[in-house]
């Protein structure tokens, strides 16, 4: 249960004692900082802890754990439960503390908990490296690796978690822990996927690795009503693969935007888009069956800056409109799974809706399953199934039509992605994990937390 703020001596102290800054109702900036990037969420927290560096975290903590407030922990905003705010609570805001610091010599990069993936894209790319990350420029760095990290170049190099090397941590007790390989081996174990369970991760270490700055990438569009030969085409296409390919087959009405001709605009179509990580003509020799299969409304391959190919999605998913997302892993692409996407992506009515279905394997897969707490490394696809609105306006419809794709594909799922969870109960976090993983990440919640501080995530109960 939530406590209330008793009187305000305790809050002095803590306004005293942080370097940034420390937000109520009715201060200046409340309102800007306590909205997330889901617009649906609406919360009003008791304070926002705006951290300046990990002495703030440390207090903030610390506060939280002695007040009784209820803690939430927020980098990038960018949970679609809204998992990163709480109303009557105390909102530990990482943003403030964005640094990205690139030492291209040795390919390794030191990320501070509130930076954006564009920013480390932006820092890395002028070296002509990367992170391996996600597809949404202004999802926040921590969220997406402490879930995993799939994103475009993962079949190449792996999820975001095989590129980590160390992470630093401040614990339910308000200490600084690092974890890594050689420290706090199962710590660091349990981060690589586990979520923000066991502490406020406030620096994480990447290796980097080469690609670019220009990658062969876009996407290509039909109608939807070509989709279940486009998905067969597809299937055909993809086996066997390269892993510099990467995939994600997108269902939508086309978007409003100037590279949409303006007769295809609000059309339901079908597209694979992808990025190629490797070299340029390769990449365009690899694509060009796919792309040229059947009749494309629509081409946007081309070669491009990666930074300019990882922004792509960006308008799809601005801030402040309405997300609700249901998802699942499925092995393969069966003909019954295709029947079931063409009907489902054929009743899309709101201009933001989708679903996306990820291009799983390769280096991926070739992790050891039990290397890191991610589960799913098996998996032959992922859906992320979008029921979104700009405004409130028809949500519930989306959502509902999110539900009904996802439930008819129930006989196929195998798993789910953690980061694409929304608020399903603790058996649904279970699930994603596996009883084995489940187990062991108990485990480790009651060694760093056994009081349960940081609850406000996929949470996995102290075992």
């Amino acid at each position: 249960m939530t406590r209330t703020l008793g009187p305000g001596t305790a809050v002095a102290a803590l306004r005293a004692s942080f370097e940034g800054q420390v937000l109520a109702p009715g201060d200046d900036g409340y309102e800007e900082h306590r909205r997330v990037w889901n617009g649906s969420i609406d919360r009003h927290p008791a304070l926002i802890a705006r951290c300046t560096g990990v002495d703030d975290v440390r207090t903030a903590v610390r506060f939280g754990r002695d007040s009784g407030l209820t803690v939430a922990v927020r980098g990038g905003g960018h949970s679609f439960p809204g998992l990163s705010t709480v109303d009557g609570g105390l909102v530990v805001d990482l943003r403030p503390m964005a640094g990205v610091r690139v030492d291209p010599d040795a390919r390794v990069a030191g990320v501070q908990a509130g930076a954006l993936l564009g920013e480390v894209d932006q820092a890395t790319q002028e070296h002509g490296l990367v992170v391996p990350s996600g597809i949404v420029s202004h999802t926040g760095v921590a969220g997406l690796t402490l879930g995993g990290g799939i994103g475009w170049v993962m079949r190449r190099y792996g999820l975001t978690v095989d590129s980590l090397e160390s992470a630093d941590l401040v614990t339910a007790d308000g200490e600084v822990v690092r974890a890594s390989e050689d420290e706090d081996a199962e710590l660091f174990w349990g981060l690589r996927g586990g979520g923000g369970n066991f502490g406020v991760v406030t620096d994480f270490r990447f290796r980097l690795h080469p690609l670019g700055p220009t990658v062969m990438a876009g996407a290509t569009f039909w109608s939807m009503d070509d989709a279940e030969q486009v998905l067969r085409r597809y299937r055909d296409w993809i086996d066997g693969c390269p892993d510099e390919l990467m995939t994600i087959v997108v269902q939508r009405l086309a978007p409003a935007l100037p590279v949409v001709p303006a007769e295809l605009v609000g059309r339901p179509v079908i597209a694979v888009a992808a990025c190629y990580a490797g070299d340029v003509d390769e990449g365009e020799a690899v694509l060009r069956p796919m792309r040229s299969s059947g009749s494309p409304v629509l081409d946007l391959f081309a070669p491009k800056p990666f930074l300019a190919h990882q922004q792509m999605f960006d308008p799809s998913f601005r801030h402040g409109c309405s997300y609700y997302v249901r998802s699942c892993d499925v092995a393969e692409l069966t003909d019954e799974v295709i029947g079931v996407v063409a009907e489902h992506g054929r009743r899309i009515t709101s201009p933001m809706s989708s679903i996306a279905l990820w291009q799983m394997g390769g280096a991926v897969a070739r992790v050891a399953d039990d290397a890191t707490a991610f589960s799913g490394r098996s998996a032959g696809f992922t859906f992320n199934i979008n029921g979104n609105t700009p405004t409130a306006e028809g949500f519930e419809e989306q959502r509902q039509w999110a539900r009904d794709y996802w439930t008819a594909l129930t006989p196929w799922h195998t798993g789910v992605y953690v980061n694409f969870l929304m608020e399903e109960g603790g058996a649904r976090v279970r699930q994603a994990y596996g009883d084995a993983k489940y187990r062991r990440l108990a485990a480790l919640k009651r060694e760093y937390d056994p009081a349960n501080l940081f609850r406000l995530n996929q949470n996995v109960l102290p075992g």
